[in-house]
């Protein structure tokens, strides 16, 4: 399918106008999935791949390969109905919120494969239509794939504006633990590196903060702040905080500061990860263990998790 842009829809984001464009049929597209199907290059521009912040202009050419999504949903209806059910633990339940630990290995969102979305969706079916992507019912954040530890899911519009709102003002207290390859020598320190998307796509980069001197003005800004809790001769564990919610963003920053997670087999040195090879781990050593917001009354919540027994586990073989 060929839509051919006009000036009436030029300069429009890419991904915004194929969310509004009547061309889904009966089950109508996400932006999240939009942008996965440009990401994998299923959308095209002007027969060539394009970002979905790409701003439309007067005559472009947007194709759609219909085949191919169609193809993309069946595998995602196979998988579905095959996934075996994560062990999603529900940690607390109110009529605002529902608290879990989201285990390793489930996505928050994808375009293909289960995910927490299609978990919430098949045992809480009244939050499929809170938020603002039926992707995403009732998630006003997220963890990478590989990472485990505590999300707040959205029950009602109310609490979901609530929520949404603090995680804007940066209210929200999120706390991870995760274990570095390497000696980390300041007890504590902030990483400042903007951050943005590599040229890989998939992934990404964190920039310098000046070039040449100057402010750079590439990437976006984004703050992760750490303190050591146990040195160990070839890996340090820390705690960490972030003040700014970019993909992959703790990821990024240590491994920028030269000390990638255990287990991250997409940042960090070929050796480090040779040694994420011989550590078989299946995940990534990083869990969200602690986060605080507030409720609709202004009452503060609190909830604090654990090591999972194989990260616990893991600790005890390592030196």
């Amino acid at each position: 399918m060929i839509i051919k842009i006009t000036k009436k829809t030029a300069g429009i984001r890419l991904d915004k106008f194929l969310a509004e464009a009547d061309v889904w049929g009966k089950t109508p597209l996400s932006r999240s999935q939009i942008q996965k199907l440009i990401e994998q290059k299923i959308i095209l521009i002007n027969g060539s791949p394009a970002s979905s912040h790409y701003s439309l202009k007067l005559n472009d050419k947007i194709n759609i390969q219909k085949k191919l999504i169609k193809n993309s949903r069946k595998i995602q209806a196979e998988k579905v109905a095959a996934e075996p059910d994560h062990k999603v633990e529900i940690i607390q339940e109110t009529d605002e919120f529902l608290i879990i630990n989201k285990p390793a290995g489930l996505a928050v969102e994808a375009m293909t494969g289960y995910t927490l979305g299609d978990w919430l969706k098949a045992r809480y079916p009244k939050i499929s239509k809170v938020g603002d992507d039926p992707a995403r019912p009732g998630i006003v954040h997220r963890l990478d794939k590989e990472v485990s530890g505590l999300m707040v899911i959205a029950k009602t519009r109310a609490s979901f504006d609530n929520l949404k709102k603090q995680f804007r003002d940066r209210t929200i207290a999120k706390e991870y633990t995760a274990l570095v390859h390497g000696k980390i020598q300041k007890e504590s320190s902030v990483i400042n590196f903007p951050i943005k998307r590599s040229r890989e796509g998939y992934k990404m980069a964190a920039i310098p903060e000046t070039v040449k001197g100057q402010p750079t003005e590439a990437g976006r800004q984004a703050e992760t702040e750490f303190r050591i809790i146990t040195r160990l001769i070839n890996y340090t564990l820390l705690k960490v905080k972030i003040k700014t919610g970019r993909t992959h963003q703790i990821r990024v920053h240590l491994a920028a500061y030269g000390n990638p997670v255990v287990g991250d087999k997409i940042y960090g040195t070929a050796r480090t990860k040779s040694q994420n090879l011989e550590l078989n781990l299946n995940r990534i050593f990083l869990i969200a263990d602690h986060l605080g917001f507030s409720d609709l009354k202004g009452d503060r919540h609190d909830f604090q998790i654990g090591l999972t027994e194989e990260l616990k586990n893991l600790l005890k073989k390592v030196k």
